[in-house]
C-alpha cells in the first residue's frame, strides 16, 4: 500500500518561504512573520489528520492514552452489557428457544470476527479516532474523502444519541417502576437527562473505566436477582421451543440482538487511548466471552419461568417490590453505559474541533466551556428521541436496522475487503475470508433494509394500538 503525502510543518515554511508575499528583511528572520505562523498552522492541521489525534503527550497537561486493556475491556463490557441484555428474554418469547439461542450465538461470533477486523484497520490506519475518519480513509481513493467523513462522523453520533436516549428511555421506567409513578414520566426524563449530563463531563476515558467496574456489577446484580425471583414466583409457565409468527414481528426481535452487540462503534475510540493498541484483542475476547455468555444464561433462565410473555426490559418481569430492587441496583449502568456512549460522541465533535491545536492537551477556557457545551446538546436531543419513542422494544429495533446494522457487520466487511485489496484470492485461507467478508457486508444490508421494515411497522402499530404514547405523563413501565 502507498504510503501517503503528509505535510509537515517544515513544508509549510518552505511554501511560506517562497510565495511573493513573504519578501521581508533579513532581519524579520529572527521571528517568524504573521503569514509565515499562520501557514504553519494550517499545515500542522492538515498533518495531524494523518496522525494520532492525542499526538505526543509526554508533556500534556491532559493525557488520554493511559488505559490498560483490562480497563478498556471494562468500558467495553459497561458500554455494550447494559439495555441490550434486558430486552432478550422477550426475544426468546417471541422467536422460541431454538431460533433466538442459534440466533443469538451466531451473531455473537460474527461480532467478535467483525470486532477484530476493527482493530486491524486501527493498526493499519493508527490516525484513526472514530468512524469518520475510518470513512474518510475508505472514500479518499475515489476522491471523496470529505464526503466519507462527515457522512460517516454524522451517522456515528446518531447512533449514540439513539443509545443515549434508550438509556433516558430506561431511566424513565426504572423511576416509574421505584416510585410507582409518583410524578409524570417526562419529569424523570428531565432528572435522568441532568445527571446523565453531569456524569458526562470528565473528559478522559480512564477516568470513565473506573466507573464501569459498579456499572458492571450493577447489571450482573439486577439480572441474577431478576433470574432467581423469578424463578421462585413462577415456577413451572409454558414455553416453546419453537414458534410460528410474523416475519417482520420476528426479525423486530432479531434487531433486539443485533443492539445488544452494538459496542462496536465506540472501539476506534477505546483503541486510541490503550497505552499500547496491540493489547486490543485481549479486551475484545474479554467482552465476547462475557457478553455471548451472559446473555445466553440471562435469556434462557428468565424466559424460562417468565415465559411467553415476558417483559421488555425483563427486570419488568418480577413480581413489585423485586422489580424495585431490581431496578435500583440496574441505575448504575443505566447511567454509566449511558455516560459512556455519550463520551465516545461528545469526543468526536470535540476531537474534530480541536484536532491539531493545544485544545486538545491544555485546560483552556475555550476548551472546558466547549466539551460542556457539546455534551449538553447531545444529552438534550437524546431526550427528546426518548420522549417522541417510548416503547423500549420498538426503539431498540429502530436503533439496531439504522445503524448498528452497518457499524456491528456491514463495514467491518468494507474494512477487510478494502485491507486486503488485489490479494482476495491470493490462496485458499484469503478465498474464504474474502467470501465471508462479502457475505457480511451483505449481512449488514439485509439487516438494514428489513429491519427498518420490521421497526417501522412496529411503531406504527404501538403507536395505533395507544401503546406507550409519546411526550406523555403516563407510566410506561412495561413500555
Amino acid at each position: 500500500m502507498a504510503e501517503e503525502y503528509k505535510p509537515s510543518i517544515e513544508d509549510a515554511r518552505k511554501s511560506a518561504d517562497s510565495s511573493p508575499h513573504n519578501h521581508h528583511h533579513p532581519a524579520s528572520d529572527e521571528k517568524p512573520s504573521y503569514d509565515e505562523e499562520a501557514a504553519n498552522r494550517r499545515a500542522s492541521r492538515r498533518a495531524s489528520k494523518y496522525e494520532d489525534p492525542f499526538g505526543d503527550e509526554s508533556n500534556n497537561e491532559v493525557k488520554y492514552r493511559t488505559m490498560h486493556w483490562w480497563q478498556a475491556a471494562i468500558t467495553m463490557i459497561a458500554e455494550t452489557i447494559s439495555l441490550g441484555i434486558l430486552s432478550l428474554p422477550s426475544v426468546l418469547g417471541t422467536i422460541g428457544i431454538v431460533g433466538g439461542l442459534i440466533t443469538l450465538i451466531g451473531l455473537g461470533l460474527v461480532a467478535t470476527y467483525t470486532g477484530y477486523v476493527i482493530g486491524q484497520f486501527k493498526l493499519a490506519y493508527p490516525h484513526i479516532h472514530n468512524m469518520a475518519d475510518a470513512g474518510e480513509v475508505l472514500f479518499r481513493p475515489i476522491g471523496w474523502g470529505g464526503f466519507g467523513r462527515e457522512f460517516f462522523g454524522a451517522a456515528q453520533v446518531i447512533f449514540l444519541i439513539f443509545i443515549m436516549g434508550s438509556h433516558i428511555l430506561t431511566w424513565i421506567i426504572a423511576l416509574n417502576t421505584i416510585s410507582d409513578h409518583i410524578t409524570c414520566s417526562i419529569v424523570w426524563g428531565v432528572v435522568g437527562t441532568i445527571i446523565l449530563f453531569l456524569f458526562t463531563l470528565p473528559r478522559t476515558l480512564k477516568k470513565v473505566s473506573y466507573l464501569s467496574i459498579s456499572s458492571f456489577v450493577s447489571i450482573f446484580s439486577a439480572v441474577l436477582i431478576t433470574m432467581v425471583a423469578i424463578g421462585i414466583e413462577s415456577p413451572d409457565p409454558t414455553v416453546q421451543v419453537s414458534t410460528t409468527v410474523a416475519f417482520p414481528t420476528a426479525f423486530g426481535s432479531v434487531t433486539n440482538i443485533i443492539f445488544a452487540y452494538a459496542g462496536h462503534v465506540a472501539f476506534f475510540s477505546f483503541i486510541s487511548e490503550l497505552k499500547d493498541p496491540n493489547d486490543y484483542p485481549k479486551a475484545l475476547f474479554m467482552l465476547q466471552g462475557w457478553d455471548i455468555s451472559m446473555y445466553i444464561v440471562a435469556s434462557l433462565v428468565i424466559y424460562r419461568y417468565g415465559g411467553p410473555d415476558v417483559a421488555s426490559p425483563a427486570l419488568s418481569s418480577t413480581g413489585t417490590t423485586v422489580g424495585k430492587v431490581a431496578y435500583g441496583i440496574a441505575l448504575p449502568t443505566i447511567v454509566i453505559a449511558g455516560i459512556i456512549n455519550a463520551h465516545v460522541a461528545a469526543k468526536y465533535v470535540y476531537v474534530r474541533m480541536f484536532r491539531g491545536t493545544k485544545h486538545m492537551s491544555q485546560r483552556t477556557w475555550l476548551s472546558l466551556g466547549s466539551w460542556v457545551l457539546i455534551t449538553l446538546i447531545l444529552w438534550i436531543i437524546a431526550w427528546i428521541i426518548a420522549e417522541s419513542i417510548p416503547v423500549f422494544n420498538d426503539l431498540l429495533g429502530l436503533i439496531s436496522a439504522l445503524f448498528a446494522s452497518w457499524f456491528t457487520y456491514g463495514l467491518s466487511g468494507v474494512f477487510w475487503l478494502f485491507l486486503n485489496k488485489g490479494h482476495y484470492f491470493d490462496n485458499w485461507k484469503k478465498g474464504c475470508l474474502t467470501v465471508i467478508n462479502v457475505l457480511i457486508f451483505w449481512l449488514g444490508a439485509a439487516i438494514c433494509v428489513i429491519g427498518l421494515y420490521a421497526s417501522g411497522k412496529a411503531i406504527h402499530d404501538s403507536s395505533a394500538s395507544g401503546a406507550g404514547g409519546s411526550w406523555s405523563c403516563a407510566n410506561n413501565v412495561g413500555g
